[in-house]
């Protein structure tokens, strides 16, 4: 790591923190003594998403978000919640190794999480998922709970 005030790679780390996936560390430079901070953030390996129609996309953890989030609005459902879902799906697919992972694989695990969590949000995600048309296929869906 280079010093931003004099350009030395001779430099120590005082303080280093954890923050979620970044890495805070306080440096002083061993040359001309003045102290800077540096963040390191850990790298994800991207993959693709296989979305209905056979197209690709890349992976956003955004839109993710936002659709477990419409789901648990008003519920007791939690940011961080939210986020450990996200984290784990994120997990699961690089401990897989997989560089394309089917957008009904993820809606799957959502559901997966979203039932053990809250029932309601549940439902609500299902019916979106899994494109409800009429009444009977909410009946259907409460007769698995």
């Amino acid at each position: 790591m280079k010093c931003i005030f004099c350009g030395s790679e001779d430099n120590k780390v005082l303080d280093s923190r954890n923050f979620d996936d970044t890495i805070r560390r306080r440096r002083e430079c061993n040359n001309c003594g003045r102290r800077f901070t540096t963040y390191e953030i850990i790298e994800k390996i991207p993959f693709l998403v296989i979305k209905k129609d056979g197209s690709r996309q890349n992976y956003d953890s955004s839109k993710l978000k936002d659709g477990i989030a419409k789901a648990c609005a008003k519920r007791p459902v939690s940011e961080e919640d939210i986020k450990k879902i996200i984290d784990d799906i994120e997990l699961t697919v690089q401990n897989r190794n997989l560089q394309e992972v089917k957008a009904s694989t993820i809606g799957e695990m959502v559901l997966k999480a979203l039932k053990d969590l809250d029932e309601v949000a549940y439902i609500r995600y299902a019916s979106v998922f899994k494109d409800f048309q009429n009444v009977e296929d909410f009946k259907n869906l409460f007769e698995t709970i």
